[in-house]
């Protein structure tokens, strides 16, 4: 018998996701007037990646690092639900080295977005990182600010004089390192062990994952400045912590780079 011509085409069966999953991971401390918005902005990032069959599934991951106000309970209840959130807790407060290291060994995605709680860029900003990514055959993806005034002339005037030493010392030709906008595959952060407790680990990253063969592109994004909550990021203690590290950790790191051999 030969097919109805009025019947209608069989729908298409849906695309096959490209990545199993993703890990939204946020580092906190002191977020209790942000977490519930930028919770909410990671889960419609996710729902938006489904929807672009990028990824089969998401997690948001907060790890609440000691915080002194109510960020720990507003997470624990927004991971009670919803089972695609997670909470660590740190019972000792250990910056930002120590938030990201325990980010990174407790995500479960086969790719990790890692960024800051006050939402520096628009996170729907992720679906063309992940694009990038997948076309360019990349293993992480560094986004850089277009517009970086927003910020304020000393913390513009450290990051310029940072991103040229990091380049100068360790021939790191990336912008804007120090940027909290990680896009990462999960081999990545099995490869890499990372040392720094504080704020240099940024720079750490990127370092060891180039000197170990993978390969990092850059794209620029919008940049949104901080409207809510404190920023310690250019407070003199943590950039006397950032340049130890650096002195600390520089002779390691150069010898990777010199000895490291491209996938």
């Amino acid at each position: 018998m030969s097919p109805d011509p009025l019947s209608p085409d069989p729908a298409p069966p849906a695309p096959r996701p490209r990545f199993p999953s993703i890990t939204f991971f946020f580092p906190m401390w002191n977020e209790e007037l942000q977490i519930e918005r930028t919770v909410a902005a990671a889960r419609e990032a996710g729902e938006r990646l489904g929807l672009e069959a990028e990824v089969d599934d998401y997690e948001v991951l907060v790890v609440d690092d000691a915080s002194t106000d109510g960020t720990g309970a507003i997470a624990d209840r927004l991971a009670a639900e919803d089972r695609r959130i997670r909470v660590v807790h740190h019972p000792q407060n250990r910056k930002l080295g120590g938030s990201l290291k325990t980010g990174f060994a407790e995500a479960r995605g086969s790719l990790v977005l890692y960024t800051d709680a006050d939402l520096p860029f628009d996170l729907l900003d992720v679906v063309k990182a992940i694009r990038l990514l997948r076309i360019y055959e990349a293993d992480v993806v560094s986004a850089y600010r277009f517009d970086r005034t927003g910020e304020g002339p000393r913390r513009l005037l450290y990051s310029y004089a940072y991103n040229h030493l990091v380049r100068r010392v360790l021939g790191l030709r990336l912008r804007d390192v120090n940027f909290a906008f990680k896009l990462v595959r999960r081999e990545v952060l099995d490869k890499v062990e990372l040392r720094s407790e504080g704020s240099f680990i940024d720079v750490e990253l990127l370092a060891r994952a180039e000197a170990a063969g993978f390969r990092i592109i850059q794209f620029g994004v919008d940049y949104f400045p901080r409207s809510r909550g404190i920023s310690t990021l250019s407070s003199w203690p943590v950039i006397r912590r950032i340049l130890g590290e650096g002195r600390s950790l520089w002779p390691e790191l150069r010898a990777a780079r010199r000895n490291g051999r491209p996938r």
